[in-house]
């Protein structure tokens, strides 16, 4: 059964490219949750860059890094609750 994560929650990920960093480089809060697919977007890990183009909004164009979903089974929980203590 799936884990339930909400967004805001603080994770670890356990596996893939990121579990050789440092833990405060592949710990982060859930962005997104996508329930149908089993993926969640962490903030910080798995940061990948996408080129944009040029627009109205953005006239020269470049790249963008945006943070990418990953399966939910490929990270843990580590608590719900440390970043609203953070502040206190």
């Amino acid at each position: 059964m799936a884990q339930r994560l909400k967004r805001g929650d603080v994770v670890v990920v356990i596996t893939g490219d990121s579990r050789h960093l440092p833990d405060d480089k592949r710990t982060g809060a859930v962005l997104h949750v996508d329930r149908k697919k089993d993926r969640v977007t962490v903030e910080g890990v798995n940061v990948r860059k996408a080129a944009q183009k040029r627009s109205a909004q953005n006239p020269q164009g470049g790249f963008v890094e945006k943070e990418c979903p990953i399966h939910i089974s490929n990270v843990m929980l580590k608590s719900r609750f440390d970043m609203k203590f953070e502040d206190a």
